[in-house]
């Protein structure tokens, strides 16, 4: 019995220990349902936009994005390289690459920016590799930190989740990962627990990785189609030739820029314009009218069949 007793203490820590682990969302599913229940509020016009991430945002997206909505469209951002949601959180914590990566008229800081109550819309993003940043910097707590100021700032600013995805030579290969990582890490381990701050003002997804799987998925089953002959055409290059990676080609920013459209602003991108401008004004590599089709209608049925992204279904 003394011998018990002597092991309450332990048994309580251990007990505790373990439930600070674990996420505090309201992960039940029929409360997931409701909370999305409702879509997001359909923009009445032009938006402001902030986007705050690493260099899977980049320059060039939040770029493409602008001129596929139209010179109304405003944007600032604070990026840095493979930088967490807590690395940009405090200060005081370097940003590798800050200085390079914000070097031009659309950055503003992280803080102040959505704290000002300014944007429409506040688009978050994690490091990858993303089981790391949940591991080692508490995704979940982190993306609810920056979704709470941008609600406490706001009644009307939306906070979108951007999915990003893994590296494409990743050992359990490339579409499997991203397909798993959806439900397994961005939204159980990520978005989700946030519910419980939040559950009349979710935040929505901007599922980019998806996109470009169901893309690879035509791609692959068509063995290629005109200007996108295999997935490593959605990545770019290194100046040796080599493909990178996780980096993307300007015909894959193109892709994850129709994504962020049609989820921002409610509306199908098919018929928008496949020519831009890269964000230093050169003119981005383009794909034949067809095959950009293509991928403007893989976007909408996409993000049209993913209740998160808060379009109406």
């Amino acid at each position: 019995m003394r011998a018990i007793v002597l092991m309450l203490p332990v048994l309580f820590l251990l007990g505790m220990a373990i439930w600070w682990a674990l996420p505090k969302g309201n992960l039940e599913p029929q409360n997931v349902t409701i909370a999305y229940a409702t879509p997001a509020a359909m923009p009445q016009g032009s938006l402001k936009v902030y986007h705050l991430g690493h260099s899977l945002v980049g320059r060039d997206i939040p770029a493409m994005l602008a001129q596929l909505a139209g010179s109304d469209h405003r944007y600032d951002s604070q990026l840095g390289w493979g930088t967490s949601l807590r690395e940009h959180w405090y200060p005081d914590v370097p940003i590798a690459g800050f200085e390079t990566e914000n070097a031009h008229p659309h950055f503003r800081p992280a803080t102040e920016a959505i704290g000002s109550g300014e944007y429409d819309a506040v688009i978050l993003t994690e490091m990858v590799d993303l089981r790391a940043a949940i591991r080692y910097h508490k995704s979940a707590k982190y993306l609810s930190k920056w979704a709470e100021l941008a609600r406490q700032s706001s009644a009307d600013t939306q906070v979108f989740l951007y999915e990003t995805w893994p590296r494409l030579d990743d050992p359990q290969g490339w579409l499997p990962r991203v397909n798993a990582d959806l439900s397994a890490l961005w939204e159980k381990k990520v978005l989700l627990p946030d519910l419980k701050n939040a559950p009349n003002r979710p935040i929505y997804v901007i599922p980019a990785g998806q996109v470009m799987a169901r893309l690879i998925e035509q791609v692959d089953a068509r063995g290629g189609i005109p200007g996108l002959s295999t997935r490593e055409d959605l990545f770019s290059r290194t100046e040796t030739g080599e493909i990178d990676p996780i980096h993307l080609s300007d015909i894959g920013n193109y892709l994850v820029a129709l994504t962020h459209y049609a989820v921002l602003y409610q509306r199908s991108p098919v018929g928008l314009p496949y020519e831009l401008l890269r964000a230093d004004g050169t003119s981005a590599n383009a794909v034949p009218a067809n095959t950009a089709h293509l991928m403007q209608e893989t976007v909408w049925s996409t993000v049209t069949s993913y209740p998160k992204t808060g379009i109406p279904q």
